[in-house]
Parts: structure tokens; sequence; C-alpha cells
């Protein structure tokens, strides 16, 4: 299917602007379009309406996904106090990345903060692509090392200054 625009009638191929869209996700960075276009071939399109959850925490992980639209918010149920959000993610950013590399459970809830489009990438379909491209697996196992390792010193950070403020508090 060809769409064209009406002034300058260029014109473009749907899967196109799809793998443009992944080139922008900092997860993709260094994969060439032709392992780009091998990637896009494993995503589900998948839609979500705000307020539901997309996964809970505890639950089995076999996938992870990338907002296309809308906002998804990470929380954690705390006892005693409610949900606590951790964060609000936004078009061109991932999430539920653990599950492709861990048999573990989801550490946290998922929720469409607002109506969402999603990109599903279940660790089967990974699997069969790394497979088939292993200069592609290199990349991306490198890209999720360096996520994970981010958003652990991240969490280090929040831990200490946690302490840190703790400490100054009334005894």
């Amino acid at each position: 299917m060809r769409k064209c625009g009406q002034r300058f009638q260029v014109c473009y191929e749907p899967w196109l602007m799809d793998v443009e869209f992944l080139r922008k996700v900092p997860l993709f960075e260094g994969l060439t379009s032709a392992q780009l276009r091998k990637l896009m071939g494993a995503l589900k399109k998948v839609t979500f309406p705000g307020s539901s959850h997309i996964f809970k925490e505890g639950e089995a992980g076999t996938s992870m996904f990338l907002i296309t639209e809308g906002k998804v918010r990470i929380s954690k149920m705390v006892p005693g106090i409610g949900e606590e959000a951790l964060a609000i993610l936004e078009k061109g950013q991932y999430f539920g990345e653990m599950s492709l590399i861990e048999d573990g459970p989801r550490s946290a809830d998922a929720i469409a903060h607002t109506s969402c489009e999603l990109y599903e990438l279940s660790r089967e379909k990974l699997d069969q692509v790394m497979f088939t491209d292993k200069e592609l697996a290199s990349v991306l196992l490198w890209t999720f090392v360096r996520t994970l390792s981010a958003r652990l010193r991240e969490t280090n950070d929040k831990i200490r200054a946690f302490f840190a403020l703790s400490s100054f508090g009334p005894r």
C-alpha cells in the first residue's frame, strides 16, 4: 500500500515509517536498516485503552514493549499507601525488557496512563531474529547490558539519596 502527499507527490511505504521510528529508539542504536527491518517483522502492534493494565507485577514476563503513541505508567503497589508511580513513559521509550533476559516475574505494573499504541516484542520472536543475525544479537545484547547498568546506577543513586535524607529526619 502506498500513500502519497498531495503537494509534492512524496510517496512512502508504511513499513519505512516504522523502521524510522525504531531507528530513534535508544535500544536499537547501532542497528543497520536491514537489521531494523528484520526486527520490524518480529513486532506486533497492540493497543490499550487508558487506565488498563498492560501487565501486573508478579506475572510471568515474556515480552517487552515500545511506545508508539500515548503514555505508560510504571508503578508498584505499596502496602498501606497504594500505587506509587515510578515513571511515566512516552513515545519512543520502552519497558519490560528484563523479561527478554531473565525468566523472573514482572517487577512492577505497567498501566496505560492514556490510550496507547505499542509494539510488542516477544522473547520467542527476538530469539528467532537473533539466531539468524549474530551481529544484530551482539549489538542488542550489549545495548541491553548498558540499559540495565544505567537503570541499576540510577536506582543506587535514589537509594543513597533516600538514606541520606532519612539520616537527617527526626529520631
